[in-house]
């Protein structure tokens, strides 16, 4: 399909593009989640479809082996173009994992990256995320740039204030550079994640787990024995311990962000990261976390206590475990309540 095609789209072949990156997860969306995907006169929609196609304007031509839909194909070349003229990719092979938020693809790596094969995790244009249930991690955390900066431009940080269609975008490429940054500090430290090689636009490229025909499983999909299995938790809890050593809080950790490897674990999926120092809720998320792991190590006969085992940690590094109260117990006429509800949010 030539660039003419795509800038001479009608309305309803682009939504069609709609359709085509939200097939692979559909089927596991709640009914009500799905009515809203579907709602095909969306002016909005329309115009965001629009802008995302038009984009592929600025990419060069990039042929990979991996024959994607020709929307699917489009959002590749886009996201990847700038990854292979730097010449850190020199081929796409396939989809390894597809999800809500993002998609992973097996590369080979080009002439500046030496490793047998990478990972490109690219995120889904940002219209067809919805960024209004990230509040919970984000708070306490400062936005960062395309290049991992913190942002202090006046304009960037009031579009985002405002949610208009440019800060919309601001924080998408925020919420993406903290799985990236996160990445290159713990992988710094020694922690078990991806070595990160670049970011850009809305893509990360990684070290790849697992073999040419397959990916490393999740550690949920794995049955453990006992003396690998109590192996295994202790070098989670090394890691756990680790990321609260430089003031990060998993917020999604369970057995499906961890990958299993020829004995080895790899913690993946970084963007939610909580900033323990300066988000009310920290306690909460890491205690969450915390309780995941435990449970499926004690699924495999590992003898664990989740609140004990994430007080002794939490207290370990300086913090105080605080309650959060629940709206419904505040009374808004009250200034005592009124600071509690102020300092939780």
């Amino acid at each position: 399909m030539t660039l003419h095609t795509y800038l001479t789209m009608s309305k309803n072949q682009l939504l069609e593009f709609y359709d085509e990156l939200n097939d692979s997860v559909l089927e596991e969306t709640p009914t009500s989640q799905k009515r809203l995907f579907q709602k095909r006169e969306s002016k909005k929609q329309v115009a965001d479809a629009r802008l995302f196609v038009r984009a592929q304007e600025i990419s060069r031509e990039f042929k990979f082996t991996y024959k994607a839909a020709r929307f699917e194909e489009a959002w590749l070349l886009d996201s990847l173009v700038e990854i292979a003229e730097h010449q850190w990719i020199s081929d796409v092979l396939r989809k390894v994992k597809g999800g809500k938020e993002a998609s992973v693809y097996l590369c080979t790596p080009g002439v500046e990256v030496d490793a047998p094969l990478l990972a490109a995790k690219i995120y889904r244009p940002r219209m067809l995320r919805n960024l209004k249930n990230d509040s919970q991690y984000r708070t306490g955390r400062e936005d960062l740039d395309e290049n991992g900066n913190v942002i202090v431009d006046d304009g960037a940080l009031h579009a985002m204030a405002k949610r208009t269609a440019f800060g919309e975008e601001v924080r998408h490429q925020s919420w993406i550079a903290y799985e990236f940054t996160t990445l290159e500090t713990l992988h710094a430290v020694g922690a078990d994640v991806p070595k990160p090689y670049a970011m850009e636009k809305n893509a990360i490229l990684m070290d790849y787990i697992g073999d040419p025909s397959n990916p490393a499983p999740v550690l949920n999909a794995v049955n453990l024995d006992p003396d690998e299995a109590k192996s295994l938790y202790e070098r989670v809890l090394c890691n756990i311990d680790l990321m609260l050593k430089h003031d990060r809080i998993h917020g999604d950790l369970s057995a499906y962000n961890i990958l299993y490897w020829n004995g080895d674990i790899t913690l993946i999926d970084f963007p939610q990261v909580v900033i323990p120092g300066s988000n009310p809720s920290s306690w909460t998320i890491f205690l969450r976390d915390v309780t995941r792991i435990c449970q499926y190590f004690s699924a495999q006969g590992v003898d664990c206590d989740a609140r004990d085992l994430a007080t002794d940690l939490w207290t370990s590094h300086g913090h105080k475990i605080v309650k959060e109260v629940h709206p419904k117990y505040l009374d808004a006429e009250k200034q005592e309540d009124r600071r509690v509800w102020k300092k939780q949010n």
